[in-house]
């Protein structure tokens, strides 16, 4: 079942909609989706190596537009949208300590948490409740995410094929390692703010 997964994960990135895709996943992910973008940017990178750095742009640019969707949602629509988001990643209490974080790091503690496997909406919501300052957050978010998704980018452009022999060889165990980290990043956002 997994093999077969995979083989229509990589056929799908190699589809002239796979940046599509990977925009619209970017976009969301950053305010209330809690898949993130990796589950298409690692098989499109992996799939043709020569678009790494256009992938990475793409998931950027989508991430911090989805960020300020996730920021205005804190901002404006908080009680409406914004708490239920956080209350189902157990977080609704957390925004007393990140605001204190906010303000006592500012730009850095968007920066450190964009990098992280936390979910990235608890930070964008948050930052727009705390009203942090709109063109600090973007450039913050900007760094982080560029940050993030160039780094995946470089990592399998250099290394694409023994990673993507790795992948094939051991694909239930990189599966079972990605599970564990994204539950990790939902569990770690219970216990970082």
């Amino acid at each position: 079942m997994l093999r077969g997964l995979y083989d229509w994960t990589m056929r799908m990135a190699a589809s002239k909609e796979a940046p599509w895709a990977l925009a619209a996943v970017s976009f969301i992910e950053s305010s209330f989706f809690p898949i993130p973008p990796d589950v298409m940017l690692v098989p499109m990178v992996l799939s043709d190596r020569q678009k790494a750095w256009w992938y990475a742009t793409v998931a950027t640019i989508a991430s911090v537009l989805g960020g300020i969707l996730g920021y205005a949602i804190g901002y404006y629509l908080y009680d409406a949208v914004g708490l239920p988001i956080l209350r189902f990643y157990g977080r609704e209490h957390a925004l007393d300590s990140f605001m204190t974080f906010v303000q006592e790091y500012g730009v850095p503690a968007v920066i450190i948490k964009g990098m992280t496997p936390i979910p990235y909406k608890v930070v964008t919501i948050a930052a727009g409740v705390g009203k942090m300052n709109f063109m600090a957050f973007i450039g913050a978010s900007i760094v982080a995410r560029a940050m993030r998704f160039y780094l995946v980018a470089g990592l399998l452009y250099f290394f694409g094929e023994p990673i993507r022999a790795f992948i094939e060889k051991r694909l239930g165990l990189v599966t079972t390692a990605f599970v564990v980290l994204l539950v990790g990043g939902f569990v770690a956002v219970r216990y970082v703010f």
